[in-house]
């Protein structure tokens, strides 16, 4: 290791990164984080507008970071699997490729044990589990042709542990983490790195959705106390997207303040 290739490790320059859900909350940090590291950014979200705001804010903090990176929001509703192929189509068209896919979009819906609905059930898992799947297999013929391929599907801690209010979500989220694993071990033959980040409790909108009672809980649940900022979501994301993060596949970072026993 010399200083050139240090400074290197979390350089992104002339890079191409989708991230879902990214303009609010931990995508949009993650977006930021992307963004300010050199790489080309495409935000999705069901919103136009939010998707018009971010495009703007984050080309902001392109021309301050200086290093050569754009921004594009693209209106995409995760539970459509012809949007989602359009929303490759449009990224290779502005960019010219893929090298990172941060599936970030998600739905909390809650729904208590014994009172599923099969629309409550269908929402959970398109978005939740169907999206980033076929978003990958979407972006796949790009991210063989990358020399820096990394697929960061965003789960939960909520993956690893009992929830019975949140049991879909939970377990939408355990089984994006077993994909993880499996879409792991089967494209690392072609130099596509797939890992999970998994964050505890953040100070994000769908937290605050929940009661102050619900909420104050929620950051007592893990021993450090408190709700994380999304930023603190950008380092652990940034590693699993560098070259960083080279040599790890296959795994998940449980950025939840020691919420999950190990």
């Amino acid at each position: 290791m010399d200083s050139q290739k240090f400074d290197s490790l979390f350089d992104l320059t002339g890079r191409t990164a989708i991230v879902t859900g990214g303009t609010r909350g931990i995508g949009r940090a993650i977006a930021e984080g992307l963004i300010c590291a050199g790489a080309n950014v495409v935000v999705a979200s069901r919103k136009a507008d939010a998707c018009e705001e971010t495009e703007t804010h984050l080309n902001v903090l392109a021309a301050g970071a200086a290093k050569g990176g754009r921004a594009l929001g693209v209106p995409t509703h995760m539970g459509d699997v012809d949007a989602l192929n359009a929303l490759v189509g449009v990224t290779v068209a502005k960019f010219g490729g893929v090298d990172i896919v941060v599936n970030n979009a998600a739905t909390g819906l809650a729904m208590p044990i014994g009172e599923f609905t099969p629309e409550a059930w269908d929402k959970q898992f398109e978005v939740n589990l169907r999206g980033p799947m076929f978003l990958i297999q979407a972006a796949l013929p790009y991210l063989e042709q990358s020399e820096h391929a990394s697929v960061i599907n965003v789960i939960s801690a909520g993956a690893f542990l009992a929830g019975p209010q949140v049991s879909m979500y939970a377990a939408a989220k355990a089984a994006l983490m077993s994909f993880t694993r499996s879409f792991a071990s089967g494209l690392a033959k072609k130099n596509i790195r797939v890992n999970a980040l998994a964050p505890g409790t953040v100070d994000t909108d769908m937290v605050r959705a929940n009661s102050p009672e619900a909420q104050a809980s929620m950051a007592a649940a893990s021993p450090m106390k408190r709700a994380a900022h999304p930023d603190e979501m950008v380092g652990p994301a940034l590693l699993l997207a560098s070259d960083a993060g080279s040599f790890i596949t296959g795994q998940c970072i449980l950025a939840d303040g020691g919420m999950v026993p190990h």
